[in-house]
């Protein structure tokens, strides 16, 4: 008996004394962990097409882990149920650390920073499709889908955004983007949510256990910067990221797409294309209108005790 007792006690010494190499940086994301230095910026990639339907686009995003950021690819996911739509997580600054705000399913698109993640996430809402009578309809002014495999698309391009992709990843801070939730975003965030799928998580650690991930290896610019599928890392619709410009500045404004004119909500209205109706109307009330064009470029807290400014590794 009392032998038994020493074993036990032996091993809960031995977990003990293991638990303080278990850095925080090591606790998956929602937990809350410490990072020193701010997010890189956002790599330039192409998105892969769509698998099929059902899928919903989630932006890549820099995360943390024990070697410091790195990257999780963009990926299509099947959406948990039907009429969800996916939340993108961000970094922000507050009371002196970054925070890490994990995202979510919804019925409404929420809060993500004001972040241009691209592919239809443009700061604020999405315009990327709607649901449509229980079925997911694709913008394909902004998303790469083959319309002869899915036929639930339409154009609209009056829901592009007319902001200045500038590539930065959190918000808040020196160099961050300065924007706050609105009213419809508040309402979006009190709704009922669902935390990341399962294999959005495998996802995310297949990401963090390949080396070549690291922004301190990769220096910003991904070998696998988006996949097809959540997890699948090989194959020729593996894409990688490519070089661009210097970040430039972000706004001290939220970037936020124009009220749409009279001539663009005329153009806008029931033009049907593939059974869908190219409407924002028929659109979730979270997601804005724009009528300009621009080019998609390119998405729980951590808590940071990171330096004012926003350092980046490279």
């Amino acid at each position: 008996m009392r032998k038994a007792y020493l074993v036990r006690f032996l091993m809960l010494a031995l977990l003990m004394a293991a638990m303080p190499a278990l850095s925080s940086a090591q606790i998956s994301v929602g937990v809350g962990l410490s990072v020193h230095i701010g997010p890189p910026p956002l790599p330039v990639y192409a998105q892969p097409v769509c698998p099929g339907p059902g899928n919903i686009w989630t932006p890549g995003y820099w995360a943390y882990g024990p070697s410091g950021y790195y990257w999780v690819p963009g990926t299509w996911v099947v959406a948990p149920a039907v009429g969800l739509l996916w939340t993108p997580g961000y970094w922000g600054w507050g009371g002196g650390a970054y925070l890490w705000h994990a995202g979510y399913w919804g019925p409404h698109v929420g809060f993500y920073g004001g972040i241009n993640y691209g592919f239809g996430y443009v700061g604020v809402g999405y315009v990327g499709g709607f649901w449509n009578h229980g079925v997911f309809a694709y913008n394909t002014a902004v998303t790469n889908v083959n319309t002869t495999i899915i036929h639930n698309t339409y154009i609209n391009r009056t829901v592009i955004n007319n902001v200045t992709v500038n590539r930065v990843s959190y918000n808040g801070g020196a160099g961050g983007i300065m924007a706050r939730p609105n009213s419809g975003e508040q309402a979006a965030m009190r709704e009922q949510h669902m935390v990341a799928t399962g294999e959005q998580m495998q996802h995310e650690q297949a990401a963090r256990s390949n080396r070549a991930m690291l922004a301190s290896v990769n220096h910003g610019r991904p070998l696998i910067a988006a996949t097809p599928k959540a997890g699948q890392f090989e194959g020729h619709r593996v894409v990688t990221a490519r070089a661009s410009a210097a970040p430039r500045p972000a706004a001290n404004q939220r970037n936020v797409p124009r009220p749409q004119s009279a001539v663009a909500r005329s153009e806008a209205r029931p033009t049907h294309v593939n059974n869908v109706a190219a409407s924002p109307r028929q659109a979730a009330p979270s997601r804005p209108q724009a009528e300009s064009k621009s080019r998609e470029a390119s998405g729980g807290e951590h808590r940071a005790d990171g330096r004012e400014g926003g350092e980046r590794l490279r």
